[in-house]
């Protein structure tokens, strides 16, 4: 006879196989039919597209004026000088958002992607090849590496970079592969339960377990926009504008669970902007002037103040104010 329950059943046991490096299994069991795939396949999508990277962005290529251009006693076009570039997988080693390194060779020589090593940046595949030079030639770069998450084509990074230099497209994404699958498992003779077997493989940018619980940290940040579900005066036909406590909740959801751009996310965290309150207190002036934010990247924060409902016409009542930069101050002391 079948027991009537109140709540599903917990899941109990989590286990981690490290198959090598830079790959590896988690296995999570026993989960009731049904919701293993439902907690499985948005945590795939997550650590495919939340794990943070680094990639080039830019460079300057002394007496290259365009990606189609030549460099003299190089016997690789730039074109593909700057594939092989993109291939190379850096880390930067204080975690720094982006750095510019400058680079030098000269003579007959096969530079590879272990010659870009240096104080400030640790390359992980460093067997692959960058250019073949000839006896008489001189090459003279400088490449910008950036800190971010997914994939960034080159026209949305212009704005970001030198003009002189070469756009590049950026693939920050460190994971390699990220698959699952769901098993059967018993429960005191119940066979209608369920396992995950997540396997994550990554470029050595970050570990793949490490790729693994950034993605839950991701998860959580994402759903607690809905711990304010919790407060709501389901009684009041209209929200409340006390300006208390439970008030300013939706302003202090973080910035990085808004949905922004690498781009836009990064000129609001250097700027030293963590929560969605900071943009609201700020003029439309104030937030153009974040030092780096371009045009498209104004443009974007905007949009997503009108979808969080607090554009152009949105007043923040005095009270509410008050209480919201008090907050601030205490989450930022």
């Amino acid at each position: 006879m079948r027991k009537i329950k109140v709540a599903p059943f917990m899941p109990t046991e989590v286990e981690v196989n490290e198959i090598s490096a830079n790959r590896a299994e988690i296995v999570a069991y026993p989960f009731e039919s049904g919701y293993a795939v439902t907690l499985a396949h948005p945590l795939r999508r997550l650590i495919l597209g939340s794990s943070i990277g680094y990639a080039p962005i830019s460079i300057k290529i002394e007496g290259a004026a365009h990606e189609f251009d030549t460099v003299r006693g190089m016997h690789e076009d730039v074109a593909v000088f700057i594939i092989n570039l993109k291939n190379i997988r850096f880390k930067i080693k204080d975690e720094s958002d982006r750095v510019e390194l400058s680079y030098s060779f000269s003579g007959h020589k096969e530079v590879t992607a272990q010659d870009l090593n240096n104080d400030q940046v640790e390359v992980v595949n460093g067997d692959l090849p960058l250019a073949t030079l000839n006896e008489d030639a001189e090459l003279n770069f400088t490449v910008v590496i950036a800190r971010g998450i997914g994939y960034v084509p080159s026209e949305e990074l212009r704005d970001d970079v030198d003009p002189e230099a070469i756009a590049l497209d950026a693939f920050f994404t460190p994971v390699r592969k990220a698959n699952y699958k769901i098993e059967p498992v018993l429960v005191e003779d119940n066979p209608n339960f369920e396992k995950i077997v997540f396997d994550i493989e990554t470029d050595a940018q970050i570990g793949p377990v490490e790729a693994f619980t950034n993605a839950l940290e991701v998860m959580n940040k994402q759903l607690s926009v809905f711990n304010g579900v919790l407060d709501v005066d389901i009684s009041s036909p209209a929200p409340r504008r006390s300006g208390d406590e439970n008030e300013i909740k939706p302003f202090l959801q973080p910035v990085d669970s808004l949905g922004l751009s690498a781009r836009s996310f990064n000129s609001l965290d250097r700027a030293g902007i963590k929560y969605l309150g900071e943009l609201v207190l700020m003029s439309e002036t104030e937030i153009k002037n974040i030092k780096n934010l371009g045009k498209k990247s104004l443009d974007e924060i905007n949009e997503c103040l009108v979808e969080h409902g607090f554009g152009p016409e949105f007043e923040l009542a005095e009270s509410t104010r008050a209480n919201l930069v008090k907050k601030l101050e205490q989450l930022k002391a």
